[in-house]
């Protein structure tokens, strides 16, 4: 369905009995709603949680921005390298506050909230900047943004860049994103092939909006470092992180469970920068371990 949240028109799907826990799941850079896993969803579901996922600005089927224009991320990257002042097209913040307008949107007072990639750094600014509306914070794969950490690899930061050998190409665009996927994946926990074909090929069809990607990043990068603006969240935080991650590497998993007072940090052998299934219902009782404590 769609909404109105903070002004901008957001596709939200809401699952559970109405009277359910709120728990809201904010996605990473230029992923859709779809990638929650549906089973994932089901497993939250049935622990009591009335589950809420939608698409971030810019990306699946909530509202494009395209009237900003594309970034161009050589010169971001340009800047960012030498700490040059970074002008996105909208901040990340903004991303947040569409996550709240959601919840009002929904009637919702209090979530609690979990966040995979740039989600988390999403919910981070959630509990930054509105810290009555968040119950607890489940923070997966990201980061503080901390300049003192590492960087993904060299190969990594390529293949984040690279664009499908046919970008009109659906099926051109799917082999480009399982080869991306495959890089940054779980190592402990390939999936099947066929399997995973399928689901990107369903989610090209569904959007692919690589322009609002761009702009999700350019916010990225302009946010910067959270860790002073972190030191005053007092919520309980459960902080789950790969520990084989390549994209973010699991050195921003330690640094943000230290800089959360309280926060609690789960790492995962073998788990690289992905959900895989195997391991939902693990991710499952890490939020509720995180709900529990709110």
């Amino acid at each position: 369905m769609k909404l109105s949240a903070n002004g901008v028109s957001l596709e939200v799907e809401d699952h559970g009995a109405p009277n359910g826990e709120p728990l809201l799941l904010v996605m990473g850079l230029g992923m859709q709603l779809t990638a929650w896993p549906d089973e994932l969803v089901q497993m939250l579901v049935a622990r009591g949680f009335r589950v809420i996922r939608f698409d971030n600005r810019d990306v699946g089927l909530s509202q494009g921005f395209d009237a900003l224009g594309v970034p161009n991320i050589a010169i971001t990257a340009m800047k960012f390298a030498f700490r040059l002042p970074i002008t996105p097209p909208y901040p990340l913040r903004a991303l947040a506050d569409d996550a709240v307008g959601v919840l009002d949107a929904l009637g919702i007072a209090q979530a609690h909230v979990c966040g995979a990639s740039m989600g988390g750094m999403v919910a981070q600014l959630m509990a930054i900047h509105h810290p009555l509306r968040v119950k607890s914070l489940t923070l997966m794969m990201t980061t503080t943004g901390s300049r003192r950490l590492p960087m993904a690899s060299p190969e990594v930061r390529r293949a984040l860049m690279s664009r499908p050998d046919d970008p009109k190409n659906p099926a051109s665009v799917a082999a480009h994103l399982g080869r991306f996927m495959h890089l940054i994946g779980s190592p402990g926990y390939r999936p099947d092939p066929a399997w995973m074909q399928a689901k990107l090929q369903a989610a090209v069809q569904r959007a692919y909006r690589p322009a609002g990607t761009a702009r999700q990043l350019v916010a990225i990068a302009a946010d910067g470092d959270r860790s002073a603006r972190l030191a005053g969240v007092k919520l309980p935080c459960r902080v789950i992180h790969g520990q084989a991650d390549p994209l973010v590497p699991v050195a921003a998993g330690h640094d943000l469970a230290r800089k959360i007072t309280g926060a609690e940090l789960e790492l995962i052998d073998g788990m690289g920068h992905d959900l895989p299934l195997p391991l939902l219902p693990r991710f499952a009782q890490g939020i509720a371990l995180a709900a529990g404590r709110a």
